[in-house]
């Protein structure tokens, strides 16, 4: 398994239990294909630097994973067709 680190903003015009909500399924993409989620980290609220679909701010996070390419793969499509995921970015971290 590879090791990634995927970065993902969520709108924050939600509720806050939906954000959390959506943090998790994010969260749960990974593990269900067979992932470990090494670290996660809530970075809060943040103003972005341009609006993406009218949203002017968003709840930044990230998580460390150990991953095979259908997990990965899967939370890029998951990702990019969930509404409430504002963008994401995904970084395979090399070996040391």
């Amino acid at each position: 398994m590879k090791k990634y680190e995927i970065m993902f903003i969520v709108k924050s015009t939600q509720e806050s239990n939906d954000i959390k909500t959506s943090a998790e399924f994010m969260k749960n993409i990974i593990t269900d294909n067979k992932g470990k989620v090494v670290e996660f980290n809530e970075l809060g609220e943040k103003k972005l630097a341009y609006s993406i679909k009218k949203e002017i701010s968003g709840y930044y996070y990230v998580m460390i994973v150990e991953a095979g390419n259908e997990a990965i793969n899967e939370l890029n499509r998951k990702a990019s067709i969930n509404e409430n995921i504002l963008r994401h970015l995904i970084i395979r971290l090399d070996e040391e």
